[in-house]
């Protein structure tokens, strides 16, 4: 009986120690976001609200891209292919570096919204945003329901996505546009749910390790996921909510 109450103590001290370190790992990601999140919108708001800067990449009156905007329109997508290939030969320091650069790339493929929407509705579409991730990532964290069969089905959205949104660059079709930004709404918040519930689960599965260095980058990669998915979700939820200036 000694022995079991030895036990049952030790497994409660240990279940403790695992919920701190989940609170403190959690807290690292929202906060990396976040950091994140507001180097995209300095460099965003820096490129966008000057004719000078804006028109190195895109003609201020048509906003049409020239060769550096269209490179500046896909480094995030190849940063993120590229970053998923390096992560294990990366220090945690070192993922923490590119994220943030990442994040700056992202802010000047972006930075034309400042030129092409109104500032009022670009913040009141960030509320939105902001209301409706901080929602649904609670909803994933705290739900008992298990969403990660989820998983392969919204990959598959995600190419099909990421394909049609290339497709129609060149067909220009207000319908396709109406119909992809309807479709990346649902696709990224459902993602939100789904990787907030992964970056638990996943820190649950390889808590008893307690390897500082693993710790580390998988923080930076769950900023990563949980940023992708609230810019991802700001720019389709801009579709519907911004005002053209």
């Amino acid at each position: 009986m000694a022995d079991f109450r030895t036990a049952r103590g030790v497994a409660g001290v240990r279940t403790a120690q695992i919920d701190e370190g989940l609170r403190a790992h959690m807290n690292k990601v929202y906060g990396t976001m976040s950091v994140g999140l507001l180097v995209t919108a300095g460099v965003a708001w820096a490129v966008g609200s000057s004719d000078a800067l804006l028109s190195i990449f895109r003609d201020p009156a048509t906003l049409q891209p020239n060769i550096l905007g269209w490179v500046a329109m896909f480094l995030p997508l190849i940063m993120v292919f590229a970053f998923g290939a390096m992560i294990n030969r990366l220090s945690a320091a070192g993922a923490q570096l590119f994220f943030y650069v990442f994040a700056a790339a992202m802010g000047l493929s972006i930075a034309w919204i400042f030129a092409a929407f109104t500032g009022i509705s670009i913040a009141q579409t960030f509320l939105v945003t902001s209301i409706s991730f901080a929602g649904l990532s609670l909803w994933g964290y705290t739900t008992k329901k298990d969403i990660s069969g989820w998983g392969s089905f919204l990959i598959m959205g995600l190419i099909g996505l990421i394909v049609a949104s290339i497709v129609n660059i060149f067909l220009a079709s207000p319908a396709i546009h109406f119909a992809i930004s309807i479709i990346g709404v649902l696709i990224f918040a459902a993602l939100t749910a789904y990787d907030t519930q992964k970056i638990k689960n996943d820190y649950i599965q390889h808590a008893h390790a307690m390897d500082q260095e693993w710790l580390g980058k998988s923080a930076i990669m769950g900023a990563l996921n949980l940023y992708l998915d609230f810019i991802n979700l700001f720019m389709f939820l801009l579709q519907f909510l911004g005002n053209r200036e």
